[in-house]
């Protein structure tokens, strides 16, 4: 099984943003001499939000400081981008890296962040769709065309050519239920930030992997993005997690503004309407503290044998073989991070990584969900 690292930087109150990204940028660096097998960016705009504009251009930094260790998107949100420019920068990293690209795509949710980019939010699942084909189709053939509804492409082609087919590993997160069968059939791994139940998550990867062998591809195992506290004892990492999680709630909503409702009216984004009524109840503390309560039961969180025993769990039940890790999150300070970060590297990483418990496929066993009236949605 392997394991990766994500750098999402939170903006904190006070700190100039070059020092909070200097001390993620230190943590980016301990990924491939402490053994992780990959290291992830992600994308957002705009906010304080995990700071991070251009996802390509800080894994280009890091292709050029490591030597082994996979680089990938955790997402490119492809509707706010040129197709074309994307895929000329996904090939131009896997040729200066090796080949060692690992590319995720996503559609976003944030309307700030849609409107800042000046693209309807009504088209962002039919943007992403075509997008994602046009990104395939440039990276697989040496010279291409297009005629789409958004996009309009005369005869060209990408160079530099990638050298290691790059579009054969895509994955999509949020696989919904209406853009499934189009991501099955683009044959896309999964990508889930995990925010579900364990068993709920095993349920979409089920459905996911019978849809895409449905379409004639060979599903793959699940990659997982999850928050991780790793402490000498149990009331350590769950103090650690207890207070620097919780911190979420806010920068989420200060963000993607669901308690408003707003995107209840949005073609696509009917569904998350109802995440109103969860982040409205934030301001109770009482349902905060319970909130993060669950949201911690589905993170990984404990001491290096605890979290050992919960990755093998999250495994039997999604058939995930790749799990990447955030070890700094809210206002936790650089000393924390790194402890957390380096006691999961000595101790959890050589098991995931060499035990034969970790090795081999594993198909995802769906089991019965809790039905709740409130739904949790707290995005990477």
């Amino acid at each position: 099984m392997k394991a990766g690292t994500a750098i999402s930087v939170l903006a904190q109150p006070g700190r100039p943003d070059a020092a909070l990204y200097n001390e993620h940028l230190a943590l980016g660096d301990l990924a491939e001499p402490l053994g992780f097998d990959s290291l992830f960016a992600l994308e957002h705009h705009f906010t304080g939000y995990s700071m991070s504009p251009a996802p390509l251009q800080l894994l280009s930094y890091y292709a050029g400081r490591t030597k082994r260790i996979v680089l990938g998107t955790c997402v490119i949100v492809l509707p706010w981008h040129d197709p074309i420019r994307v895929a000329e920068q996904i090939a131009l990293l896997d040729v200066i890296s090796g080949g060692r690209t690992l590319i995720g795509f996503g559609r976003g949710a944030a309307s700030i962040e849609y409107a800042g980019f000046r693209i309807p939010m009504e088209e962002a699942r039919p943007r992403f769709v075509e997008a994602a084909q046009l990104v395939i189709k440039a990276l697989s053939e040496e010279s291409f065309e297009w005629n789409g509804e958004f996009y309009k492409i005369p005869h060209v082609s990408i160079r530099p050519r990638p050298i290691s087919n790059p579009e054969r590993r895509f994955h999509a997160s949020s696989v919904s239920p209406e853009s499934a069968e189009v991501m099955a059939k683009l044959g896309f791994g999964m990508l889930i930030v995990m925010q579900n139940e364990w068993p709920k998550a095993a349920e979409d990867v089920h459905r996911y992997r019978a849809m895409v062998q449905s379409v004639g591809h060979t599903p793959r195992p699940p990659i997982i993005l999850t928050n991780v506290a790793c402490a000498p004892t149990r009331a350590e990492a769950r103090e650690w997690a207890a207070r620097y999680l919780s911190e979420k709630w806010d920068s989420i909503d200060n963000h993607y503004h669901f308690s408003d409702g707003h995107l209840g009216t949005v073609k696509g984004y009917e569904s998350y309407g109802k995440l109103a009524k969860t982040y409205t109840k934030m301001k109770d503390e009482t349902f905060r503290n319970k909130a993060t309560d669950f949201y911690l039961s589905i993170q990984i969180v404990g001491t290096p044998d605890d979290c050992i025993q919960q990755i093998a769990e999250l495994r039997r039940l999604t058939g995930t073989d790749h799990l990447v890790t955030e070890f700094s999150f809210g206002s936790m300070p650089h000393h924390l991070a790194e402890l957390n970060m380096r006691l999961f590297a000595g101790n959890v990483l050589p098991v995931l990584q060499r035990d034969p418990a970790f090795q081999g496929i594993v198909d995802p066993v769906p089991e019965e969900t809790r039905a709740g009236d409130d739904r949790l949605f707290a995005p990477a």
